[in-house]
């Protein structure tokens, strides 16, 4: 891609973040009242989320590491999901390579976030420009992809936030097909059902299950709680040692 003519791209995708917010603006309805779980989470740490998933749950619910923000931003939402796999060119065309992404993305409801899996794709992009402006329109949270991420300028210019393996330029087409929407997947070694909560930030991807996110929410309240009481104990006395004492966390 020339210089110029990537330039008018990324000018084309501004301005039509642009204008989907101004549209938004013009014609906004009046609002659902959000889930409170979701309202809940937004306001938690996922560091928090993390540990009262183990402490609820007795197993790890974060993704691997290299689960990172390739697009910064805060995602809380309930999931959606897309599996594909790998598949000879024949039936790995343009719309099978990207069917049930797509249909995912476009049947989401603001507020959702869509899971991407691809069956040993890290060589591969789970999701470029186009995608991720349909999701912007959509009103996603974000977008999670085990797997990889391209247009990444686009998508930081539509502000939409992007967690992913890797980071390569490639599409799918022509080796990966699509398999399936809305239905349990392994998402960088943990399982997400559509309707598992999602929190992810700078430190990782936490996934809250669904039947369980009361209860880790209200744990996961109480630990941010001990903590930011822990911070005036740590200045005070210049040392942890005390405040670990006192309230038996780190």
């Amino acid at each position: 891609m020339t210089r110029n003519r990537r330039k008018l791209l990324l000018t084309a995708v501004a301005a039509a973040a642009g204008a989907l917010g101004f549209q938004a603006a013009r014609v906004a309805a009046p609002k659902t009242p959000e889930d409170p779980l979701i309202a809940g989470f937004k306001k938690t740490t996922v560091a928090s989320v993390c540990d009262a998933v183990d402490q609820i749950t007795g197993k790890q619910g974060f993704m691997w590491h290299d689960m990172r923000p390739r697009i910064d931003g805060q995602v809380v939402g309930r999931a959606r999901t897309a599996f594909l796999k790998p598949a000879p060119p024949d039936k790995a065309g343009p719309t099978l390579s990207v069917k049930h992404s797509v249909d995912m993305i476009e049947a989401a409801k603001p507020g959702e976030v869509g899971v991407i899996v691809i069956e040993n794709g890290l060589n591969v992009a789970g999701i470029g420009g186009l995608m991720g402006t349909t999701a912007k329109a959509r009103g996603m949270a974000g977008v999670i992809v085990d797997a990889g991420v391209r247009d990444v300028a686009e998508l930081r210019a539509l502000r939409l936030p992007v967690y992913a393996r890797s980071v390569v330029p490639s599409s799918t087409v022509g080796h990966f097909a699509s398999v399936a929407m809305d239905v349990p997947v392994e998402c960088a070694g943990q399982t997400v059902r559509p309707g598992d909560i999602i929190v992810a930030g700078e430190d990782g991807v936490v996934v809250v299950p669904q039947e369980r996110a009361s209860e880790v929410l209200k744990l996961a309240q109480e630990i941010d709680d001990r903590e930011s009481k822990m911070v005036p104990l740590i200045l005070k006395n210049k040392s942890l040692t005390k405040a670990i004492q006192i309230f038996n966390r780190i």
